[in-house]
C-alpha cells in the first residue's frame, strides 16, 4: 500500500505567523514584542522585523517605559512591519505581498504598507481597536484597498528556553 502524505503539517498561514511570532522573540521591549514577516505571491519570505530601536541607537540608554515626554519609549522605537518594511533589499519588491504581524498595525505602519504595495494584512491580535490611531489606520486601509483579516490558523506556542 502506497504511503500518504502527513495532514498534520503547518498551512502557508500558520508557518508565516509563526516566523512572525519568532521575529518578535528579538524585541528588548519588556511590555510589547510585536514580529512581522511580509512574504510574496510564491510563498517566498521577502522580509521580517520586530520592534525595536532604530540600528546603531544604544538601546540601553533610551526608555522603554511609557513615560512622559522625552521618557517614552514611543518617541524612539522603530513597530515590526516598519522594520520589515526598510530591512527589504528592493522595496519595490513589496508590491503585491502580504504581511503577517502579531498586532494590527497603527496608522504610521498603515501608511507604510500602502505606500509600497502590500496588499493584505494577517494580524493575530488587535489589543487597541478602540484608539484613534487604529481607526485611523482601518480607515486608510479601508480606502486603499489593503485587505485585513485576523489570523485563525492553529495556535502556535514558541518557547525560548
Amino acid at each position: 500500500m502506497e504511503e500518504k502524505h502527513r495532514t498534520d503539517y503547518l498551512k502557508w498561514d500558520e508557518y508565516f505567523m509563526g516566523m512572525a511570532q519568532l521575529s518578535a522573540f528579538r524585541s528588548k521591549d519588556p511590555s510589547t514584542q510585536v514580529g512581522a514577516c511580509i512574504v510574496d505571491g510564491n510563498h517566498k519570505i521577502v522580509s521580517i522585523g520586530y520592534n525595536g530601536m532604530p540600528r546603531g541607537v544604544d538601546d540601553d540608554k533610551l526608555p522603554w517605559g511609557h513615560g512622559d515626554g522625552l521618557d517614552s519609549k514611543y518617541l524612539y522605537v522603530c513597530h515590526a512591519e516598519f522594520n520589515a518594511i526598510l530591512n527589504t533589499r528592493d522595496g519595490s519588491a513589496l508590491n503585491g505581498c502580504v504581511i503577517y504581524v502579531t498586532l494590527f498595525p497603527c496608522n504610521e505602519c498603515a501608511k507604510a504598507i500602502i505606500q509600497v504595495g502590500i496588499k493584505e494584512i494577517v494580524y493575530k491580535e488587535d489589543f487597541h481597536g478602540d484608539q484613534v490611531i487604529y481607526q485611523a489606520s482601518r480607515r486608510m486601509l479601508e480606502m486603499a484597498g489593503v485587505a485585513v483579516r485576523q489570523y485563525e490558523g492553529k495556535k502556535l506556542t514558541i518557547t525560548v528556553q
